[in-house]
Order: structure tokens, then C-alpha cells, then sequence
């Protein structure tokens, strides 16, 4: 075993990222701050960003210009299988509690997509993804069939262990996110067909996936199926 008192800086901040990365304390999609890690280690940035393009090399990190670093999705097939199916569970939860929800309760939705709104400037995946939960939670927690709810909660812990934020790899699939929550919106106030509503949100949800295809796999998103 390698003594620590020999390691250089930059060695320093590989084993302490790698090691996060493997505990699985750092997830798939977490942005890596280069400046917030120097100053967990106590170090200038430069061997940070020397660790971080060694991480990368190895395919355990993911840079982008005018993005930054994130921890990349090694094997992303639970992912894609947990959001096929959150897809068309959510969907049917959604409308199966849409003739439940109140004047309030849209009101909240709303209030929350405005808030996400609000972050699109200043973009913070992990922040974007816990107010995108709660939005579909407001949507969803008035289903009449609770082994649904169980489902679609169950499916959004699973990935939360995944993944730490998908907007993290497809941050421009959040302006259009928005835009669909508001449509939704719509459908359910405007009284729409519950098959209108079903649909809106399950191709919501796989549009997520789609856009992640394309960006991380292109050669096999072409004639993605349309859930």
C-alpha cells in the first residue's frame, strides 16, 4: 500500500475522487467543482485539474468546455431501463390523479416550475433535479391506485442511485422541460381527456431519455421508439 505521505498533490486528489467515485458517494452525473475540491484537499486547482484529466482518461469523469467535469454513467443500462419505465407509470399516475388535484395544487406545481425557471441562468443540476421531483410529486400524489405511487416512488429512489442529475449530461434538455411542465399544466386545469394527460406526461418523461441517447449514445438513439 502506498504510503499517503508520498503521494504528490495531484495523486492526492485522484485517490480522494476515485474514491467517492467507487463508494458511489460521488454519482453518475455529479458535477465535480474543481475549486470546491481544492478546498476540501487544501490545495491550489492545478493538481486538482491534473487528477481530474486522469479520471477522465480512464472514462470515470467527463469534461465538457463551458460545462465542466462530471462524473460519467460507466454502464448506463439500469439507468435507461428505470427511465423507459418511470415513462409510462408516471404517466398513468399522473392522470389517474389529475381529476383529484385542486386549484391549489396546480397553483403549487406551477410555483415550483417558476422556481425552476428562475435557475435556468445560474444552472445547477442537482438543485434543477430535486425541484423537477417535486413539481411531478405535486402532479402524482393524489393517484387513485396507490400500487402505482408505490411504483413510480420506488422507480425515482432507484434513480437517485443511478444518476445524480441527467440534466448534468443534457443541461439544454432543461429549457424544454419547463416548457412541457407548463403544458401539462394546462391539460390538467383545462379538464383535457385523462388520455391526453397520460400521453403529455409519459413522452415528458422519455423526451429526458431521449435527449440523454442522443448526447451519450447517438449511433443508438437513431429510431428510438416512442414510449
Amino acid at each position: 500500500m502506498t504510503d499517503t505521505t508520498t503521494l504528490s498533490k495531484s495523486q492526492l486528489a485522484y485517490r480522494w475522487v476515485r474514491e467517492r467515485i467507487t463508494n458511489h458517494e460521488f454519482t453518475p452525473g455529479y458535477r465535480l467543482v474543481l475549486g470546491t475540491i481544492a478546498g476540501e484537499l487544501n490545495m491550489s486547482v492545478v493538481p486538482v485539474r491534473e487528477a481530474i484529466r486522469q479520471l477522465e482518461a480512464e472514462g470515470l469523469v467527463t469534461f465538457e468546455r463551458n460545462v465542466g467535469a462530471h462524473v460519467s454513467m460507466v454502464d448506463d443500462t439500469q439507468y435507461r431501463f428505470s427511465m423507459q419505465a418511470l415513462s409510462i407509470l408516471e404517466g398513468t399516475a399522473t392522470a389517474l390523479a389529475a381529476r383529484r388535484l385542486t386549484a391549489d395544487d396546480v397553483r403549487r406545481a406551477r410555483q415550483i416550475n417558476e422556481l425552476m425557471i428562475g435557475r435556468l441562468d445560474e444552472f445547477e443540476p442537482r438543485a434543477f433535479t430535486s425541484l423537477n421531483q417535486q413539481f411531478h410529486s405535486v402532479l402524482f400524489a393524489k393517484c387513485a391506485n396507490p400500487r402505482m405511487l408505490e411504483l413510480v416512488e420506488s422507480e425515482w429512489a432507484r434513480l437517485g442511485h443511478l444518476r445524480d442529475s441527467t440534466f448534468s449530461f443534457v443541461p439544454g434538455r432543461a429549457q424544454e422541460s419547463v416548457r412541457e411542465h407548463e403544458n401539462i399544466l394546462v391539460l390538467i386545469e383545462t379538464g383535457a381527456p385523462l388520455g391526453e394527460i397520460e400521453k403529455m406526461a409519459r413522452r415528458h418523461r422519455s423526451a429526458t431519455l431521449d435527449a440523454y441517447m442522443i448526447h451519450e449514445h447517438p449511433d443508438e438513439a437513431l429510431g428510438l421508439p416512442a414510449f
